[in-house]
């Protein structure tokens, strides 16, 4: 077992590519300059995730009137998808037709 573990010990076991002990792959010139790129990237947006466009107090409530509006026309369209009113009187007149006894 030791002389084959000496024999044997540059092999990758299983698939070369995948797996917990898989063959490492060589970092190109293009993957450190796409790894550059994404990190600029990534800087950029902590910048201007750092600094909001409005300040805490002025964001306290700025959208209120607008999600008011918008909860009211959705409460509207759910409304009219509503049949109109059926009152019990309406649907026993039926009953009335053939009144004999008056």
């Amino acid at each position: 077992m030791l002389l084959t573990g000496r024999l044997l010990r540059n092999r990758i076991p299983g698939r070369q590519w995948s797996g917990k002990h898989r063959r490492p792959r060589p970092v190109s010139a293009i993957a450190k300059q796409n790894m550059i790129r994404r990190l600029e990237i990534e800087a950029e947006n902590h910048y201007w995730l750092s600094r909001p466009y409005l300040s805490a107090e002025q964001e306290h409530g700025h959208a209120a009137a607008r999600r008011a509006a918008a909860f009211e026309a959705i409460k509207a369209a759910s409304t009219s998808k509503f049949p109109p009113h059926r009152f019990v009187a309406e649907q026993l007149e039926q009953l009335n037709v053939t009144k004999k006894w008056s």
